[in-house]
């Protein structure tokens, strides 16, 4: 409605952001108090016609996604070119938004494909937005990976609906019990396992990760980072929830991954000196530790799973916002040619902070509580080397972040380098809006890790709808069924 006026458009993104907030709040409360919804589209009764529901896990998700978005869009106003606005940043941005949402709250196997399809659209013309030569060769890369996943993911809906008849996830999770072949139920199980694996950056089908989310504006990575892997974490727990139960082969070979992805994930980011490329890193490893939660599947493993599935969101989110904001500040995200950040903003500097002591996971911030369970977990299944695997990410993590704050934040500007500093001159509004949206995120990291007990009874919930499976049932089929 107002192509080319970007003004009218970062007004209406905002608005639009904001009342997603509140109609995810509403869902969520209304899911919380009231037990798992369900809308039958045209009003063709499941199994029959698409049926999206909002159970726990979904409409969380729903909310998270809706503050990350929030988040983005205010960033966006001051963070992007106006040049870039002008390409058809803000539709793409709300059509990827509203992909996110679809996928979450899908009850069918073949609209989550749809809504994945809309995903990988929308964030391929946002990869590409400028035309530079990186973006484009990051976003061939991550288009030629995204398709192979899709084409997989279809596969595997074709074979699933050749050998039960039926779409519904609901409806599949009674009728693949049925199925006398279960050797092809297995097969069919590792196509998906392979297309979201890839969508999720699971070893070994990450290494288009770090090669394309460097790319892009900093408001667009911080999308992909936070929440594009997620859907494909999403995707994974759905399905091997409902449908395919995992057996001994699958749990061993989910853990086998798991432990890989977060070995080479941490390697990565040990050598890398632009931010960007770091937390790209870090993403893939942290990937590893929702990957082996769900190779568990127990209800405590699969507490700290989705614990830190919602952390992950709002932290790697605003991660990538703050590689913005420093490029921003210094025209740069090379770590090397960086520093005297905290001496110069020191508000702004220990703002920072709390995000990255909650990426770290110091007590009592957002990221020690899932790894109690994920440890406890370990140690009560017997998984020593996946416990390892834990505490050598943990430490990477660690590591890799207390450098950056060194070399970033405390050391001096390095002699000889000049500092291409946008951020100064700017007024005050742009300002505010540039480090608002990181404040937002950080304040609701905080409020996850001090109200851990509210995020401990939320999860315990998520975890036993996700383990008994039958009132998910009920909700979509009716309790004939």
């Amino acid at each position: 409605m107002a192509w080319r006026k970007t003004v009218t458009q970062r007004v209406m993104s905002v608005i639009g952001s904001s009342l997603g907030v509140l109609l995810a709040i509403r869902l969520f409360t209304k899911v919380y108090h009231s037990g798992i919804l369900t809308m039958n589209s045209s009003n063709w009764d499941a199994p029959f016609g698409i049926v999206f529901v909002a159970d726990l896990l979904s409409s969380t998700l729903v909310l998270i996604t809706s503050l990350a978005a929030l988040a983005v869009s205010l960033f966006s106003a001051t963070g992007l070119s106006r040049q870039r606005m002008l390409y058809g940043y803000f539709p793409i941005f709300h059509f990827l938004v509203m992909g996110l949402n679809g996928a979450f709250l899908t009850g069918d196997i073949f609209n989550l494909y749809v809504w994945f399809e809309v995903i990988i659209i929308s964030s391929f013309v946002l990869m590409t937005l400028g035309g530079r030569k990186a973006q484009l060769e990051g976003a061939v890369k991550y288009m030629a990976m995204n398709i192979l996943a899709s084409t997989f993911f279809l596969t595997g809906i074709g074979i699933l609906y050749g050998i039960t008849g039926t779409l519904n996830m609901a409806d599949l999770a009674l009728k693949i019990k049925l199925v006398e072949n279960q050797s092809l139920v297995g097969i069919t199980a590792c196509f998906f396992l392979i297309g979201f694996g890839i969508k999720s950056a699971v070893f070994p089908l990450y290494y288009w990760l770090p090669s394309s989310y460097h790319t892009p504006p900093s408001a667009v990575a911080a999308t992909f980072g936070g929440l594009l892997t997620k859907v494909g974490i999403y995707a994974i727990i759905r399905v091997f929830s409902l449908i395919f139960i995992p057996d001994e082969f699958t749990k061993n070979l989910l853990m086998a991954l798991a432990i890989l992805t977060i070995v080479t994930g941490s390697l990565g980011a040990l050598i890398k000196v632009n931010i960007r490329r770091l937390f790209s890193y870090l993403i893939v490893c942290h990937i590893g530790f929702m990957v082996g939660g769900i190779a568990m599947f127990t209800k405590v493993a699969l507490m700290g799973t989705i614990f830190y599935l919602f952390h992950d969101i709002l932290v790697k989110t605003n991660m990538f916002l703050i590689a913005g904001l420093i490029r921003q500040m210094r025209g740069t995200m090379n770590m090397k040619s960086l520093g005297g950040l905290y001496a110069q903003y020191p508000k702004i500097s220990l703002l920072i902070a709390i995000v990255l002591f909650s990426l770290v996971g110091i007590p009592p911030l957002s990221g020690f509580w899932p790894k109690v369970y994920l440890f406890q977990a370990s140690f009560t299944n017997g998984q020593y080397i996946f416990a390892a695997a834990l505490i050598l990410g943990s430490f990477v993590t660690l590591y890799t972040i207390a450098n950056m704050w060194s070399e970033v934040f405390w050391k001096d500007v390095p002699a000889g380098v000049e500092v291409d500093n946008k951020f100064e001159p700017m007024p005050l509004f742009r300002k505010i809006l540039l480090v608002l949206p990181i404040g937002l995120l950080g304040c609701v990291t905080l409020y996850v890790g001090l109200n851990a007990e509210a995020i401990i009874v939320l999860v315990d919930k998520i975890s036993d709808q996700l383990i008994s499976t039958q009132p998910y049932i009920e909700a979509v089929l009716g309790k004939q069924n």
